[in-house]
């Protein structure tokens, strides 16, 4: 496969009348004890309803925020009320249901989960024929739930998280040409290892959001009180110098800037040689918006990780918005990883225009950065 793992998937077991564990992501938010978005839910459905239109006996897990310990504030309940309000499937909670799914607690609640205890592994495991990791989002870590109960029963990926490593994997390797990366979010930090390891490979890589700031800093700008990882920009200056020739990298030219952090605050487009001392970037100005957007539509492979700007507020929205369009409009293969980013497609309505969108944040840029997944690589002990 592209993503360079062997595993076994659904495809390759007959589940009639077995007892199936299924590792899902069903990490929502909460608002008031009901999921205030279920993005996630609807995106790991599909996977437990083909399990139980084969003949499976289905149970599901998930983690849920990071409680320390039990914490009533953080059952999966909700969860469990938001997949029965979505399905024609009998869902149950906690107890056991032979004829549909049942919901299990959040897996944080048990002890020993995060460092892969064993026996929490073996609480888990026990009595289930089959594991499915369908949990994109959550096999970059090595956790009791991810790793542990897959070294102890058969296991198979899920089609959400083959069909993630599949999308995913068209980035690395040979991508089609022009390959173009967009990059936002507040820090370089959070993405500097995907920078290190992306950059020989593409076309374009294009630099907005919060981050853009400390590769403007680093390019001698001066930009007021604008988000700046002071111990990264040596580090970014670096890499700017040794892009020179090749000049993949791309950042603003101009900037929305507010006089403080706030939905109401004044604001102007400015030039990035031309931010007051006092003035704080929130968002790409419109001329890089149209810029960043002629380079999108051309790509052949397109991701996207991190908003342009503070795309909540209306105000500093423009940015995303221009970006995600052009997204839509590209006909090469177009990927929006990132919870925000795909949080900003949703909002604008743009779900359907785009080739593919991951439900999973840290584990696609682990995934693009190089690392192992350990819930994908503990899959491989049952390829025969």
């Amino acid at each position: 496969m592209t993503s360079g793992n062997r595993y076994l998937t659904l495809d390759d077991v007959d589940v009639s009348g077995l007892s199936v564990l299924v590792r899902s992501d069903l990490n929502v938010p909460l608002d008031r004890g009901r999921v205030a978005d279920d993005f996630r839910i609807r995106a790991a459905l599909p996977t437990l309803e083909t399990l139980v239109a084969r003949g499976a006996t289905v149970t599901v897990c998930s983690h849920l925020g990071r409680p320390k310990g039990a914490d009533s504030a953080y059952s999966m309940r909700p969860v469990a009320e938001r997949i029965a309000e979505l399905t024609e499937v009998e869902v149950r909670f906690l107890a056991g249901s032979t004829r549909g799914i049942t919901v299990l607690e959040n897996t944080r609640f048990l002890p020993g989960e995060t460092e892969n205890d064993p026996v929490t592994a073996n609480k888990l495991a026990a009595g289930h024929d089959l594991f499915v990791e369908d949990a994109f989002g959550s096999v970059h870590r090595a956790h009791s739930s991810t790793v542990g109960v897959a070294e102890m029963v058969r296991s198979v990926a899920g089609p959400l998280l083959h069909a993630e490593l599949e999308a995913l994997g068209r980035f690395l390797g040979e991508p089609d040409q022009p390959y173009v990366v967009v990059l936002g979010g507040a820090k370089v930090s959070d993405k500097i290892e995907l920078i290190q390891n992306l950059l020989p490979k593409v076309d374009l890589m294009l630099i907005g959001g919060g981050m853009c700031f400390t590769f403007l800093r680093a390019m001698g700008y001066e930009v007021g009180a604008s988000l700046v990882e002071e111990p990264l920009l040596a580090e970014v200056e670096a890499m700017l110098e040794v892009d020179r020739d090749v000049d993949k990298i791309h950042v603003p030219g101009d900037v929305v800037v507010a006089d403080r952090f706030a939905a109401d605050a004044v604001t102007r487009t400015v030039d990035v040689s031309s931010i007051g001392s006092g003035e704080m970037g929130l968002d790409i100005g419109p001329a890089t918006a149209s810029r960043f957007a002629s380079m999108v539509v051309d790509g052949a492979s397109v991701f996207w990780n991190g908003p342009m700007g503070v795309f909540e507020w209306e105000a500093f929205r423009a940015g995303t918005e221009t970006v995600a369009r052009a997204m839509g409009e590209c006909p090469g293969f177009t990927c929006v990883g990132g919870g925000d980013t795909v949080a900003a497609i949703r909002l604008l309505g743009l779900e359907g225009t785009i080739s593919h969108l991951s439900t999973g944040g840290g584990a696609g840029l682990e995934l693009l950065e190089g690392r192992i997944l350990p819930g994908v690589a503990v899959l491989e002990r049952w390829v025969t």
